[in-house]
């Protein structure tokens, strides 16, 4: 019997080509379900704030869960190119310094497999390929975003992947 492949159209890059990933900052991520199916909740966010526990170089700002998406920042920490990106001053120089695509991809595995434990269906796809990431540059952008992290769940009733929207 053959066996028959999913085509997945092409990815478009995200990143840019010319930065370090591991590279001390900030940086704003999304992720989203797969098909955007709503499954989240407290399993996620636990996740969220396991990342710590893993990553010596990392440090978690602010963050949100919505029903098919997550929002938050992630600082990582250590020597870097300063003056380029915030720094945080209270962040100790960690031993080993993991990239952000390596944070965000664990933080996907580890919930991925948490939530499919939970309801019973092991390797069943829980997020998209990809995930969308900004390095945040200043002060003014970093308290925008937390702002849009911390009143996304009021807009929910307006986002067009909401079942149940309003408006």
């Amino acid at each position: 019997m053959a066996v028959q492949s999913t085509s997945y159209p092409e990815r478009r890059a995200l990143r840019l080509p010319t930065w370090d990933y591991a590279e001390t900052g900030a940086y704003f991520v999304t992720a989203t379900t797969i098909d955007r199916r709503p499954i989240f909740g407290e399993i996620v966010e636990r996740c969220w704030h396991d990342l710590v526990a893993h990553y010596s170089n990392v440090a978690l700002d602010q963050f949100c869960v919505m029903p098919n998406h997550v929002h938050g920042v992630i600082w990582i920490r250590g020597a870097g190119r300063a003056g380029l990106i915030l720094l945080r001053k209270d962040a100790p120089t960690p031993d080993r310094r993991h990239g952000l695509p390596e944070i965000v991809r664990a933080f996907k595995t580890f919930s991925a497999r948490r939530i499919n434990e939970a309801r019973g269906a092991p390797g069943t796809a829980v997020w998209q390929r990809n995930y969308y990431e900004r390095v945040i540059r200043d002060d003014r952008e970093l308290n925008a975003i937390r702002e849009y992290i911390q009143t996304n769940p009021l807009r929910w009733h307006l986002d067009k992947e909401n079942p149940y929207r309003t408006a």
